[in-house]
């Protein structure tokens, strides 16, 4: 489930928060690492498990209205779409998913005044209208549905933001990832394909990259910010900006350690990182101070990249790198 872009994200935020207790740390550090990595799966399972709560919801409401003394016609027989939608039955049902949020907690059963508003929002949208009013009776047009319900209710939203800080400390950066995993997920359903029951880590060396990735830079730390300190020109490390010497220091860890991943590709990575955990001015930072150093690095013979189209930038690398 978590591609190399967030895995770097975490190693570089456990690495922040225990770089201080050195080498002692890594067992400590190892192990706040792959926790993190499997909040990140419990939350796409928590996410999409809303589904029977909002079916509930619904349900509940429709039962109240059929039971008035005197309902109308359209209460005696009111539009079953959204109670009978597809999609969330295939949530419903899915023995292996739901035993997994049963094992884990992952329920909205203490969270019914959420789910009450949520609902309350998904019936006021013209998504809404539109689906409930159209005459399409589809296993896709019920997906689509669902579909619409991640990309417009969740994304910014303070409520449910809350709830999920208080649930985890690690959720709350991990949202809008986790939704698009959703939508893959149901656009994935609309194809013909079982539910996604992803697995944390996407490939096996997934898992062995973020912990070397992690080892490495935590074992080397004092030694790769001596050498970033030593590179800066007419710039005091006193005000250098500790998430920058972070990121900086894991990559080079990286360019270190994984002669199979190209030296530009590594840098991109920790740019890209600096744009959204550290200044506005570290993107250009990070990019110069870090090129500086692999390339010395390179020159040297210390750092060596192997393989075809790894010298050169490396642009006929995979993404997943």
């Amino acid at each position: 489930m978590l591609n190399r872009r967030l895995l770097r994200i975490k190693a570089f935020k456990v690495l922040f928060s225990t770089w201080q207790d050195g080498p002692a740390a890594l067992d400590t550090a190892e192990k706040e690492l792959m926790r993190s990595c499997e909040k990140t799966l419990d939350l796409y399972y928590f996410l999409l498990n809303v589904c029977g709560p909002l079916k509930q919801v619904a349900f509940d409401k429709i039962e109240a209205l059929r039971n008035k003394f005197h309902p109308t016609e359209e209460e005696r027989n009111p539009n079953m779409k959204f109670v009978n939608n597809r999609f969330f039955k295939a949530v419903e049902d899915n023995a292996e998913f739901q035993k997994y949020c049963s094992r884990k907690g992952l329920v909205w059963g203490e969270y019914d005044i959420f789910i009450k508003k949520l609902f309350a929002s998904i019936t006021a949208s013209d998504y809404y209208a539109e689906y409930m009013a159209s005459k399409e009776d589809s296993f896709k047009a019920d997906c689509q549905f669902a579909r619409r319900i991640f990309e417009e209710e969740f994304e910014d939203n303070t409520s449910l933001d809350a709830i999920l800080e208080d649930l985890s400390i690690y959720w709350t950066d991990d949202v809008n990832y986790v939704l698009n995993n959703i939508i893959y997920a149901i656009d994935s359903k609309i194809a013909g394909n079982p539910l996604i029951l992803p697995d944390v880590f996407i490939k096996d060396e997934d898992r062995d990259f973020v912990l070397e990735l992690l080892k490495v830079s935590l074992l080397h730390y004092d030694e790769y910010f001596k050498l970033v300190c030593d590179s800066l020109d007419n710039w005091d490390s006193d005000r250098l900006v500790s998430t920058d010497a972070t990121l900086i220091v894991m990559g080079i860890a990286e360019a270190v350690a994984f002669p199979n991943i190209p030296a530009k590709v590594t840098i991109n990575e920790y740019v890209e990182i600096s744009k959204y955990y550290s200044t506005v001015n570290s993107r250009v930072f990070v990019n110069g101070l870090l090129d500086k150093i692999i390339q010395a690095k390179i020159a040297s013979g210390e750092i060596v990249k192997t393989g075809r189209g790894l010298l050169d930038g490396g642009q006929r690398v995979s993404k997943e790198q």
